[in-house]
Protein backbone atom coordinates (compact mmCIF):
# COMPACT_ATOMS: atom_id res chain seq x y z
CA UNK A 1 0.00 0.00 0.00
CA UNK A 2 1.28 3.35 -0.89
CA UNK A 3 2.16 5.87 2.09
CA UNK A 4 -0.43 8.84 2.81
CA UNK A 5 0.62 11.52 0.46
CA UNK A 6 1.38 14.97 2.31
CA UNK A 7 0.48 17.41 -0.62
CA UNK A 8 -1.32 17.24 -3.69
CA UNK A 9 -0.75 20.39 -7.01
CA UNK A 10 -3.80 21.23 -8.67
CA UNK A 11 -2.39 19.10 -11.82
CA UNK A 12 -3.20 16.28 -9.57
CA UNK A 13 -6.95 16.67 -9.55
CA UNK A 14 -6.91 16.62 -13.18
CA UNK A 15 -4.71 13.61 -13.99
CA UNK A 16 -6.13 10.10 -13.46
CA UNK A 17 -7.06 8.42 -10.69
CA UNK A 18 -4.07 6.16 -9.09
CA UNK A 19 -5.02 2.24 -7.72
CA UNK A 20 -7.06 1.31 -5.27
CA UNK A 21 -3.85 1.44 -2.78
CA UNK A 22 -3.45 5.15 -3.40
CA UNK A 23 -7.05 5.78 -3.23
CA UNK A 24 -7.00 3.40 0.67
CA UNK A 25 -3.66 5.92 1.24
CA UNK A 26 -5.68 9.14 0.88
CA UNK A 27 -8.86 7.53 3.00
CA UNK A 28 -6.39 7.01 5.55
CA UNK A 29 -5.06 10.55 5.02
CA UNK A 30 -8.57 11.94 5.31
CA UNK A 31 -9.34 10.13 8.96
CA UNK A 32 -6.32 11.61 10.14
CA UNK A 33 -7.16 14.63 9.39
CA UNK A 34 -10.57 13.92 10.48
CA UNK A 35 -9.64 12.47 13.85
CA UNK A 36 -7.47 15.57 14.16
CA UNK A 37 -10.50 17.83 14.01
CA UNK A 38 -12.92 15.58 16.15
CA UNK A 39 -10.31 13.88 18.12
CA UNK A 40 -13.55 12.07 20.13
CA UNK A 41 -15.31 11.49 16.95
CA UNK A 42 -16.20 7.37 18.08
CA UNK A 43 -18.04 9.33 21.37
CA UNK A 44 -19.49 11.94 19.64
CA UNK A 45 -23.39 12.21 19.19
CA UNK A 46 -25.62 15.12 18.40
CA UNK A 47 -24.62 18.02 16.02
CA UNK A 48 -21.81 20.55 16.83
CA UNK A 49 -20.34 23.25 15.38
CA UNK A 50 -16.93 24.49 15.01
CA UNK A 51 -16.45 29.16 14.44
CA UNK A 52 -12.94 30.73 14.41
CA UNK A 53 -12.99 33.87 15.05
CA UNK A 54 -13.95 35.48 11.52
CA UNK A 55 -14.77 32.55 9.53
CA UNK A 56 -18.20 30.51 8.69
CA UNK A 57 -19.20 28.13 10.87
CA UNK A 58 -18.36 24.48 10.49
CA UNK A 59 -20.98 21.63 11.38
CA UNK A 60 -20.64 18.57 12.11
CA UNK A 61 -23.33 15.77 12.48
CA UNK A 62 -23.71 12.09 13.92
CA UNK A 63 -25.88 10.69 11.84
CA UNK A 64 -25.21 6.95 13.35
CA UNK A 65 -22.70 6.30 15.59
CA UNK A 66 -21.91 2.15 15.91
CA UNK A 67 -19.25 0.21 17.10
CA UNK A 68 -16.92 0.35 14.22
CA UNK A 69 -17.84 3.07 12.15
CA UNK A 70 -19.70 6.73 12.81
CA UNK A 71 -21.72 8.25 9.83
CA UNK A 72 -21.75 12.02 9.71
CA UNK A 73 -22.22 15.17 7.50
CA UNK A 74 -20.04 17.74 7.57
CA UNK A 75 -20.77 21.30 6.08
CA UNK A 76 -20.14 24.91 6.63
CA UNK A 77 -23.08 27.14 7.69
CA UNK A 78 -23.94 30.44 6.48
CA UNK A 79 -26.56 32.86 7.98
CA UNK A 80 -29.41 33.52 5.26
CA UNK A 81 -32.01 36.02 6.02
CA UNK A 82 -33.19 36.95 9.12
CA UNK A 83 -29.88 35.71 10.77
CA UNK A 84 -31.12 31.78 9.79
CA UNK A 85 -28.08 29.24 9.33
CA UNK A 86 -28.43 27.66 6.50
CA UNK A 87 -26.04 24.26 4.75
CA UNK A 88 -23.71 25.32 2.10
CA UNK A 89 -21.11 23.92 -0.06
CA UNK A 90 -18.89 21.73 0.41
CA UNK A 91 -21.39 19.38 2.08
CA UNK A 92 -20.38 16.17 2.05
CA UNK A 93 -21.96 12.69 4.59
CA UNK A 94 -18.96 10.62 5.54
CA UNK A 95 -18.25 7.21 6.77
CA UNK A 96 -15.32 6.70 9.31
CA UNK A 97 -14.29 3.31 9.57
CA UNK A 98 -12.26 3.20 12.92
CA UNK A 99 -11.43 -0.27 13.00
CA UNK A 100 -9.43 0.62 9.30
CA UNK A 101 -8.82 4.24 10.27
CA UNK A 102 -10.35 5.39 6.90
CA UNK A 103 -12.54 7.96 5.55
CA UNK A 104 -15.25 6.71 2.78
CA UNK A 105 -17.12 9.53 0.96
CA UNK A 106 -20.64 9.09 0.61
CA UNK A 107 -22.26 11.42 -0.97
CA UNK A 108 -20.34 15.15 -1.86
CA UNK A 109 -22.29 18.10 -2.81
CA UNK A 110 -19.87 20.94 -4.29
CA UNK A 111 -20.06 23.05 -7.29
CA UNK A 112 -17.87 25.35 -7.06
CA UNK A 113 -14.66 23.45 -7.95
CA UNK A 114 -15.30 22.19 -11.87
CA UNK A 115 -13.16 19.19 -10.46
CA UNK A 116 -16.43 17.85 -9.45
CA UNK A 117 -20.25 18.79 -9.71
CA UNK A 118 -22.13 15.55 -8.09
CA UNK A 119 -20.08 12.81 -6.82
CA UNK A 120 -20.98 9.84 -9.02
CA UNK A 121 -20.60 6.39 -6.98
CA UNK A 122 -18.58 3.67 -7.25
CA UNK A 123 -15.87 4.26 -10.13
CA UNK A 124 -12.84 4.70 -9.21
CA UNK A 125 -11.99 7.93 -10.65
CA UNK A 126 -14.94 9.20 -9.42
CA UNK A 127 -14.13 8.51 -5.60
CA UNK A 128 -10.75 9.36 -5.78
CA UNK A 129 -11.79 13.14 -6.90
CA UNK A 130 -14.43 12.87 -4.19
CA UNK A 131 -12.10 11.93 -1.32
CA UNK A 132 -8.65 13.82 -2.86
CA UNK A 133 -11.40 17.38 -2.14
CA UNK A 134 -12.67 15.91 1.09
CA UNK A 135 -8.85 15.57 2.27
CA UNK A 136 -8.10 18.95 1.04
CA UNK A 137 -11.69 20.68 2.58
CA UNK A 138 -10.41 18.75 6.22
CA UNK A 139 -6.79 19.82 5.73
CA UNK A 140 -7.73 23.30 5.15
CA UNK A 141 -10.33 22.91 8.58
CA UNK A 142 -7.43 22.42 10.53
CA UNK A 143 -5.28 25.02 9.09
CA UNK A 144 -8.01 27.57 9.39
CA UNK A 145 -8.69 26.72 13.26
CA UNK A 146 -11.53 24.72 12.86
CA UNK A 147 -12.09 21.95 16.04
CA UNK A 148 -14.78 19.77 17.82
CA UNK A 149 -13.46 19.19 21.29
CA UNK A 150 -16.53 18.10 22.76
CA UNK A 151 -17.21 14.55 24.55
CA UNK A 152 -20.13 12.86 23.97
CA UNK A 153 -21.91 13.56 27.59
CA UNK A 154 -20.75 17.55 26.92
CA UNK A 155 -24.25 20.15 26.79
CA UNK A 156 -21.86 23.25 27.46
CA UNK A 157 -19.96 25.27 24.41
CA UNK A 158 -15.69 24.52 25.02
CA UNK A 159 -14.38 28.06 23.27
CA UNK A 160 -15.53 28.65 20.20
CA UNK A 161 -17.58 25.55 19.69
CA UNK A 162 -21.22 24.57 20.88
CA UNK A 163 -24.21 22.32 20.21
CA UNK A 164 -26.53 22.96 17.38
CA UNK A 165 -30.54 22.43 17.95
CA UNK A 166 -31.39 19.20 16.95
CA UNK A 167 -33.59 19.38 14.02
Amino acid sequence: MQAPRCFFTRLALLTPPPDVGGLMALCEESYCALMRLAPRLPQLANQLRSRPEGLAELSLSIIEQSRYTTTLRLTHLLRGEAGVQHPSEPDALLRAYHDAAQVEVLNLRQTVLPILSHYQAPALAAKWRANLFVSRWLGYCLHQGYHFPISADSEVAVNANELLPST
